[in-house]
């Protein structure tokens, strides 16, 4: 076989990298609608994660959180890489998370949704929210509580009751937006969180925002939003924001 010269290209801007759990359907294909199609590139790991989201379970990622990393393409140059799963930040703790995941592969920054939701609520000057969860009490309050510890208060909250991740990535999405617009009432509040990687909120987000009259962010659409930030990417008109985030 007669060998041929070849140039190699320069690395291209925008490498983004996704740990996702593994029981999670929603985030991968929120990332590649809400992410520019040019000017950024996607690659993604799982995370072995239980059928059920515990305290339990999410202790155990910890684990295996630096492996997960360290399957991400090794020769790329990331601009940044994403943990995603919000509950799972507000126990391990976000500090922890990064550093599990710089450990395991070279990246310019490490963020996951309870840092991203944070960032844009202070952007937009949020101090009162309410918050959506689909979980059982003991996995949704220290979300809560994390967000209170960042400076954002958490004044009324609502939950599904779920533990079982394949039935959250089908909860329907007018029960998602019953819940948010059942946590809006009484007014008071500065925005709304809906929480959950799994969570499909997509379609709802601008929608809600229009009829609530008030920010509705999620943990998918700040997630993606602080990525393109920390890579100095602007956001895409398919990436829904409140005017302040754009």
């Amino acid at each position: 076989m007669r060998g041929f010269p070849y140039d190699l290209d320069e690395p291209p801007r925008g490498v983004l990298g996704l740990i996702s759990l593994h029981v999670d359907e929603t985030v991968e294909a929120d990332l590649r609608r809400y992410l520019p199609a040019q000017g950024t590139k996607l690659h993604v790991t799982r995370l072995r994660s239980g059928d059920t989201l515990t305290p339990g379970s999410i202790a155990g990622m910890k684990v295996g959180l630096t492996a997960a990393a360290q399957l991400l393409p090794p020769a790329a140059s990331f601009d940044v890489i994403a943990y995603a799963c919000t509950s799972g930040t507000a126990l391990l703790g976000a500090e922890e998370v990064h550093e599990q995941v710089a450990a395991g592969a070279t990246t310019a920054a490490v963020t996951d949704p309870l840092t991203a939701g944070l960032a844009a609520m202070h952007t937009l000057g949020l101090e009162r929210i309410g918050v959506v969860s689909p979980y059982v009490a003991d996995v949704a309050e220290p979300l809560c509580a994390a967000f209170d510890a960042g400076g954002v208060a958490v004044a009324r909250t609502l939950s599904f009751g779920e533990e079982e991740e394949a039935r959250v990535a089908r909860i329907a999405q007018a029960s998602v937006a019953a819940a948010a617009r059942e946590v809006a009432q009484g007014g008071g509040l500065d925005g709304l969180f809906l929480s959950c990687t799994n969570l499909r909120t997509a379609d709802l987000l601008g929608p809600l925002t229009a009829e609530l009259g008030l920010p509705v962010l999620a943990s998918n659409q700040v997630l993606a939003w602080h990525m393109l930030k920390l890579a100095g990417i602007a956001a895409p008109a398919a990436l829904p924001l409140p005017d302040g985030l754009r």
